[in-house]
């Protein structure tokens, strides 16, 4: 039980190691007494929603939730089979819930398992939240009711989540266009929550859907379910052997994406925010604010200062990009691994609202996803991003988080740091405007390394300047 520790998105652990049926069940019980004690009226309905990815286990681990849940007294519905993150917020905000539970490990590797709490509001729970659920970890029994018994004496229910979620998606993309697009699209599923799920908002479109990698599979066919460039290969040469005007790839649990244009080159997440932003804006005149995390891109800064539009900054975490989302005017949210959210609907990540709003943006413009790439760096310059994930002995993470404070760097391959940005990590900021971020990750035991600079070549240098700058401060 003390090994319980909800990080960056929630509580992740490796599989029959710490994440184990009794301490699912102590996650359980801790949140149920956190809904019990809940002052706001939505907690006095005492109802809550439980969704499951296709990870091994994940549908047992769901039932177990439901079961203590139904002893305390809560009301839940469970979902009839996996469903993406994006499907627990929108039932919980449709059926104006307690909260929700996504069991999923998002990204990270087969063997590992986690556990996700979605807040009344629809969205990813924020530090004040998780810390009342982690207070309580250990501090009551665990209560059990067996999932038959349950249903039995109408304290937990199935119902399809996955139906609702795509009956708001369809409400807020533009199906009229949609319908009409012909475009050919390759969507990997990357074996987790997206399935085929697309081709069920887009069945009466002219849009041709192909598939790779729908099936249910917890080994992910032997890779993370993380849509990046190093997984996403197959997707990439399949996109442009093919002939197809887009690719899709969707993570383990949909609700972050890739795109990857005709020419087979995957966007980073942050080039993809930058066209949807302008897309809102231009083609369906949207307003708002603008947030992206510390390790966000200076393009989407310079398009907010050219249409003055209001721009944030957080901590990395869609927690902090949410909890901005329902405290202000914002017309998009998002962060830099393709986690998109969007004003009037859920203020979380949806992997198949991004990739229909992709969609439009093509059928608008009547432009290659190539081609609208090219107009914006026309126009605003060169925006390049890279980074590194490198594993790092855990021992020394306090010495690594002290160096970083006392000996920061005073400059980055000859460039001086005019700026330093330390409320997550350590963020240098350089007299061009190009950047370095090191930063320890809170979902695994990983030393991320991020930059963006005018040129690949020089990111890649970057990385490679700022990991040899962290391992020195391990020494």
């Amino acid at each position: 039980m003390s090994k319980i520790k909800f990080g960056t998105d929630g509580w992740r652990a490796i599989i029959s190691e710490d994440f184990t049926f009794d301490n699912v069940k102590t996650v359980a019980q801790a949140v149920a007494d956190f809904v019990k004690s809940g002052k706001k009226a939505v907690y006095r309905k005492r109802k809550i929603v439980v969704g499951y990815d296709t990870r091994f286990l994940s549908d047992r681990y769901a039932e177990l939730m439901a079961g203590v849940f139904a002893a305390n007294g809560i009301k839940t519905v469970l979902s009839d089979g996996p469903s993406p993150t994006p499907a627990v917020c929108v039932y919980i905000k449709d059926r104006k819930l307690s909260g929700g539970i996504m069991i999923t490990a998002s990204h990270n590797p087969p063997q590992y398992n986690g556990i996700k709490y979605k807040g009344y509001f629809g969205g990813s729970a924020g530090s004040d939240i998780i810390d009342s659920i982690e207070k309580r970890l250990g501090k009551s029994k665990v209560k059990y009711m067996e999932l038959d018994e349950a249903i039995r004496k109408n304290k937990v229910k199935y119902d399809n989540l996955v139906k609702v979620q795509l009956s708001w998606v369809r409400k807020f993309a533009d199906m009229k266009l949609l319908n009409r697009a012909k475009l050919r699209v390759l969507v990997d599923s990357m074996n987790g929550t997206g399935e085929k799920h697309l081709g069920e908002v887009l069945r009466n479109s002219s849009i041709k859907l192909d598939y790779m990698y729908a099936e249910r599979n917890p080994s992910f066919n032997g890779r993370a379910p993380e849509p990046n460039a190093k997984h996403l290969k197959e997707l990439t040469s399949a996109v442009k052997k093919g002939k197809y005007d887009l690719g899709v790839a969707t993570d383990g649990d949909a609700d972050r994406l890739a795109i990857v244009d005709e020419k087979g080159k995957v966007l980073t997440g942050h080039k993809l925010m930058a066209m949807l932003l302008l897309h809102l804006m231009k083609s369906r005149k949207m307003k708002g604010g603008v947030v992206q995390t510390i390790c966000g891109t200076g393009l989407i800064d310079r398009i907010c200062e050219e249409y003055g539009l209001e721009s944030y900054e957080t901590p990395v975490g869609f927690k902090y990009i949410c909890e901005m989302m329902t405290k202000k005017d914002i017309m998009i949210g998002g962060e830099e691994t393709g986690g998109i959210g969007f004003k009037n609907y859920v203020p979380e990540r949806d992997g198949f609202l991004s990739a229909l709003l992709v969609m439009e943006m093509l059928a608008s413009s009547r432009k290659s996803l190539s081609a609208l790439v090219g107009d914006i760096n026309r126009k605003y310059g060169n925006f390049v991003y890279e980074r590194g994930d490198y594993r790092f002995d855990e021992t020394k993470r306090n010495k690594l988080i002290k160096g970083l404070k006392k000996h920061p760097m005073k400059e980055v391959l000859g460039k001086k740091v005019v700026d330093i940005k330390d409320y997550d990590g350590s963020k240098f900021i350089c007299e061009d405007g190009s950047w370095l971020l090191i930063r320890l990750s809170g979902t695994e035991p990983k030393l991320r390394i991020y930059s963006e600079t005018s040129s690949s070549k020089k990111s890649r240098q970057y990385l490679e300047a700022g990991k040899e700058y962290a391992f020195s401060l391990m020494k």
